[in-house]
């Protein structure tokens, strides 16, 4: 049995009370149902008064700050929170509407000295940081369950073994852009925070125990501390089955087609795959249909959809048509890294051979530690140090290459003395 496994078996994190777990340790049992919040389903906030009172109530609470967000992805244009759930000892869980109430930042400053409390932070820290909630400090209990070696980490399955209780997970993912909310749905919204903070207390044993806690807490202040994302490069080329996109041309179609699909969905507020699938985007590309009538004869383009639109599609291929050659998109996208790892053998055997050996090096060191590999180093960063190494390999050398590429201190310390030894071994 592994690490993980008995991790996740030890009766000792396994409790029915929904505290944290003791030194004593537990019978086992089957886990319990969580059906209602503590306190019931509290009220949504969806005005000024409301929300002044919630935010003096919960800066004056104390410990750490459970905090999750809904979206509505699949439904609407963007990333943008439908609901905020909060829970903190003193003040109980409060659910708020951020289409009501868009301006949280007051909320943010007033818990800005706790430490939040999320699970699989970097999802919800960007509709967050939109509403103006940033937090300080945080502990991921998602990326937490990753580093301890649990199998399965989705929040049900950590508050199930980790707590012995099980969560309703039926609402997942429905349009929490509704209005008024159903109560279910704000049930189950109230039961995702209600745990959290238990959650992260055991978790916090279980990675002292391991010796990883150093390690959880540089993984979370990174994450603090990293500044939004920047757009996407050619987002359009992200169109799933673009893979069948080969000639310049139809790239073109895919991205006229792509662009005016991304401005009708902005403009209604819908997801883009509402407005037109992906698949009827390709289908167009590798058709160039010349007309509306062969445009509707294509998979997508159906007898459901008016001429106004099927005449806006079509004006989106022909503007693809039209273009002069030099205006084309290039195949590929252009990277600033390595080239892709299949492409190496052909490009550099040395640096393949090196790859090779440190892909094993690094995943023989994750399975020790008992954690996923991509934890432990991205494979982008492994790739890129591979691609071009230190002249000399040696510790400091490759130390200083990985951090470099964003590698924390604890990673650095785990990873340095298997790269150098396998980057050696490549080059015989």
């Amino acid at each position: 049995m592994t690490d993980a496994q008995e991790t996740a078996a030890d009766s000792s994190l396994r409790t029915t009370g929904g505290a944290p777990p003791d030194d004593g340790g537990s019978v086992e049992e089957a886990p319990i149902p969580l059906l209602e919040p503590r306190e019931g389903i509290p009220p949504v906030i969806a005005d000024e008064a409301a929300l002044a009172d919630m935010v003096a109530a919960f800066a004056a609470g104390t410990g750490p700050v459970a905090v999750d967000a809904e979206r509505a992805s699949g439904y609407r244009y963007g990333q943008r929170a439908y609901l905020v759930q909060l829970r903190r000892e003193g003040a109980g869980s409060a659910l708020i509407d951020p289409v009501a109430c868009p301006d949280l930042s007051g909320l943010g400053a007033a818990i800005s000295d706790a430490e939040w409390d999320l699970h699989a932070a970097t999802q919800d820290l960007p509709c967050l940081r939109e509403i103006g909630m940033v937090p300080t400090k945080l502990f991921d209990t998602e990326l937490a369950g990753r580093l301890a070696g649990f199998p399965r980490v989705g929040l049900g399955a950590m508050v199930e073994s980790v707590l012995g209780y099980q969560l309703e997970k039926g609402h997942s993912a429905v349009d929490w852009s509704t209005r008024p909310l159903p109560d279910p749905w704000l049930r189950y919204a109230a039961l995702d925070v209600e745990l959290l903070v238990d959650l992260r207390d055991a978790l916090e044993k279980e990675l002292d125990r391991q010796g990883k806690l150093d390690w959880a807490h540089q993984e979370f202040d990174a994450i603090a501390s990293a500044p939004p994302a920047p757009p996407r490069k050619d987002p359009w080329r992200r169109t799933s089955g673009m893979h069948k996109v080969r000639r310049r041309r139809q790239m073109a179609v895919v991205r006229e087609l792509w662009t005016a699909r991304d401005k009708v969905a902005q403009r209604r507020d819908v997801s883009p795959g509402k407005v037109l699938g992906d698949t009827a985007i390709v289908e167009a590309a590798l058709s160039l249909p010349v007309n509306v009538q062969a445009l509707a004869a294509l998979p997508g383009f159906g007898h459901r959809m008016g001429r106004r639109q099927l005449e806006q599609w079509q004006a989106a291929v022909d503007r693809a048509r039209e273009l002069p050659e030099a205006e084309l998109p290039q195949p590929g996208q252009p990277v600033a890294g390595p080239p892709p790892p299949r492409a190496w053998a052909d490009k550099d055997p040395a640096a393949a051979a090196r790859l090779s050996a440190a892909r094993a090096a690094v995943s023989a060191l994750a399975e020790t530690l008992n954690m996923p590999q991509e934890n432990l180093m991205t494979p982008d960063t492994v790739r890129r140090v591979c691609w071009e190494p230190p002249a000399v390999a040696d510790a400091d050398s490759v130390a200083a290459a990985l951090t470099s590429h964003g590698a924390r201190r604890w990673q650095v310390e785990q990873v340095t003395p298997v790269l150098v030894a396998a980057l050696r071994t490549a080059r015989g």
